[in-house]
């Protein structure tokens, strides 16, 4: 009971903080470039996961894990990243975190083909409903919809699930927050050229909101979400525990609202709520 109690504490406060992730990003890309943004944010955490694994004088990852590290590199170190704050340039925090509501179910299917396992029927009927209500929303024209803004929302919720189930399942053997760590560091010869040539002209216009926006997405979005998220799945149970992200989409509706005052409307609401029901049934018949 402690450990599960542990677990689900663990992997509550890693959804809380990546609930921040996307109006973070809304602020710093109003500042910088999304090309920069991702590089930068990369960078930042690759040099506190170096800290972290040289002070721990962890051993290094076996030849492999290398393919699985590169999986979780492209999926939530460079992909993820990269297209959400590409998608919202183009839409708003509050209109691209109803797609967050998908992320447990492509993790769930992502697990499926690289797992193996076998949801039963219904799984996959509650995962068409989900996938059916995002497509309505992202059609319904709420006034913030963008097609170019939905589809690369679509493309980071890929490629974030795949990332996840690769990470989760190469923690049994590394453990979380070093997947992270050594992810990030494998990423880093990329993201340091991407990082100069994407350097800002001048920094004169780049206001205080994007500065904040850029530290939370590189220290608690990039590393330490990660730490509690990868623990809350240790000791808790991936399948159990993963289903704390359908509460993700609430939180961030609310920093949206709260911290950037953006618009939440009604329809953003119910299909929230819709989808997140929809993961909720799917998962329980994963």
């Amino acid at each position: 009971m402690q450990s599960a109690g542990s677990g689900w504490g663990n992997g509550l406060l890693g959804v809380i903080i990546f609930s921040g992730s996307l109006p973070a990003t809304r602020v710093a890309v109003g500042g910088f470039s999304a090309l920069f943004l991702t590089s930068a944010r990369a960078v930042i955490a690759a040099l506190i996961g170096l800290a972290v694994l040289g002070l721990l004088r962890q051993v290094r990852p076996q030849r492999k894990d290398l393919a699985s590290l590169v999986i979780v590199a492209v999926g939530v170190v460079v992909g993820f990243p990269l297209l959400t704050a590409l998608a919202l340039q183009h839409i708003t925090s509050a209109h691209s975190i109803v797609f967050i509501g998908l992320l447990p179910l492509s993790t769930a299917i992502f697990a499926v083909l690289r797992g193996g396992e076998r949801p039963q029927p219904l799984f996959w009927v509650f995962a068409v409903l989900g996938s059916a209500t995002v497509a309505g929303f992202a059609l319904s024209g709420d006034g913030s919809a963008s097609l170019t803004g939905d589809l690369l929302m679509v493309a980071a919720i890929v490629l974030c699930g795949l990332g996840y189930a690769e990470g989760a399942a190469l923690s049994r053997r590394l453990g979380g927050w070093q997947v992270i760590s050594w992810a990030l560091l494998l990423a880093l010869p990329l993201m340091v050229p991407v990082a100069l040539w994407t350097w800002p002209p001048s920094w004169s216009g780049v206001g205080v909101p994007a500065w904040i926006g850029l530290a939370y997405v590189s220290i608690f979005s990039m590393f330490v979400g990660f730490i509690f998220w990868y623990r809350g799945l240790a000791i808790g149970g991936i399948a159990r525990v993963g289903q704390l992200q359908q509460l993700q989409p609430f939180f961030g509706l609310a920093l949206a609202g709260l911290l950037l005052h953006e618009p939440v409307a009604w329809s953003t609401i119910v299909a929230t709520a819709l989808v997140v029901a929809c993961v909720f049934f799917a998962r329980r018949f994963a």
